[in-house]
């Protein structure tokens, strides 16, 4: 389902999913903290007292300073700002300096309007609802199957099979955990300030096999020259127990390349039969930016929209081998699309 990842700032966070990060919402009556995977999207309390009070440490921190540390906690090193040379090292000035379109785009209510102009809305993933207030009337409303959402962040997933199984005062609990979650302060990307947060309800996509469908996180360089260069981050059961992020070239060759914590499959997944009009339905959305990543979903020989990010892993994203970072970078113009 239309999920994400990405990276985040404290010293309990690593790679791996075991470590942790607390997001805080400053200044909101009610808010409370929350521990993020912003890599696999588990979202769970904080019990630590020490903890809150690193966290409230670290919003005094200016933002430069706060990803400086953050990439070098990550990454292994001290970012290079004013002349940056790898990917990660120009995805911390998109946080800091972002396009004005990001805000719409990343808006994940607000983009599908522009999505659905670009390659119809048959590949929009269908809207249940997205209400201003989530009541029980709504939660009555809903079908057996759905996923609820927020519009403003990274994990803010959750993935119902069977309405039975859970409660309206469940899901309204973790509507408002969301809603009092500023996703600005987890890595200091400044355009999720600008998101006005809400709940929203969408259709629940399966596969053949009744599955999650995989997800396609299709990296996009140069979308301005009508034929982006493109790298397939295909992550397979990502709710299960079995997940592994296998990256592959257009031509569908699997590449020695791991991103971010996940690891590849000891037998790649196939070429998908509807790549093709994957990759077409990637480069019509890249064509307006030197760099995005486009998250699309193929069950069946449909493609369905899941988000676009145009920073992704906040700039601290690991690469294993770690020269993949430098050769991405060469791919992005340190002044993408501003």
């Amino acid at each position: 389902m239309p999920i994400t990842e990405y990276a985040q700032a404290d010293d309990e966070l690593r790679v791996p999913a075991a470590d942790r990060e607390t997001i805080a919402s400053p200044g909101k009556a009610g808010a409370q903290e929350v521990l993020h995977d912003h890599m696999l999207g588990e979202t769970i309390p904080s019990q630590s007292a020490l903890r809150r009070m690193k966290e409230k440490a670290k919003l005094i921190l200016p933002d430069t300073l706060f990803l400086s540390l953050l990439h070098r906690k990550c990454i292994g090193r001290y970012p290079r700002l004013v002349h940056p040379a790898t990917f990660n090292e120009k995805i911390l000035q998109r946080n800091l300096r972002p396009d004005p379109r990001y805000v719409r785009l990343t808006d994940k209510l607000e983009v599908r309007e522009y999505v659905a102009a670009r390659l119809g809305q048959e590949a929009v993933i269908p809207l249940i609802a997205a209400p201003d207030v989530f009541t029980r009337e709504v939660f009555d409303g809903l079908p057996n199957a759905f996923v609820m959402k927020a519009n403003h962040g990274s994990t803010f997933v959750e993935i119902v099979r069977d309405k039975s199984q859970t409660t309206f005062e469940r899901l309204k609990a973790l509507a408002e955990r969301w809603l009092g979650t500023s996703f600005y302060w987890v890595a200091r990307e400044r355009h999720y300030r600008r998101i006005k947060p809400r709940i929203f309800f969408e259709a629940l996509l399966l596969d053949a096999q009744g599955d999650i469908p995989a997800d396609f996180k299709v990296h996009c360089f140069g979308g301005h020259s009508g034929h982006p260069v493109m790298y397939i981050l295909l992550i397979t059961d990502r709710f299960g127990s079995n997940t592994h992020g296998d990256v592959f070239d257009a031509q569908w060759r699997h590449m020695d390349v791991m991103i971010g914590p996940y690891t590849r499959s000891v037998r790649p997944p196939p070429r998908p039969d509807n790549l093709d009009a994957v990759l077409k339905a990637a480069a019509t959305l890249a064509k307006d930016f030197d760099y995005v990543r486009v998250d699309l979903y193929a069950p069946g020989n449909r493609v369905y929209f899941g988000e676009l990010t145009f920073t992704p892993g906040a700039g601290v994203l690991p690469f294993t081998p770690d020269h993949i970072d430098y050769e991405w970078g060469k791919l992005l113009s340190a002044k993408a699309d501003l």
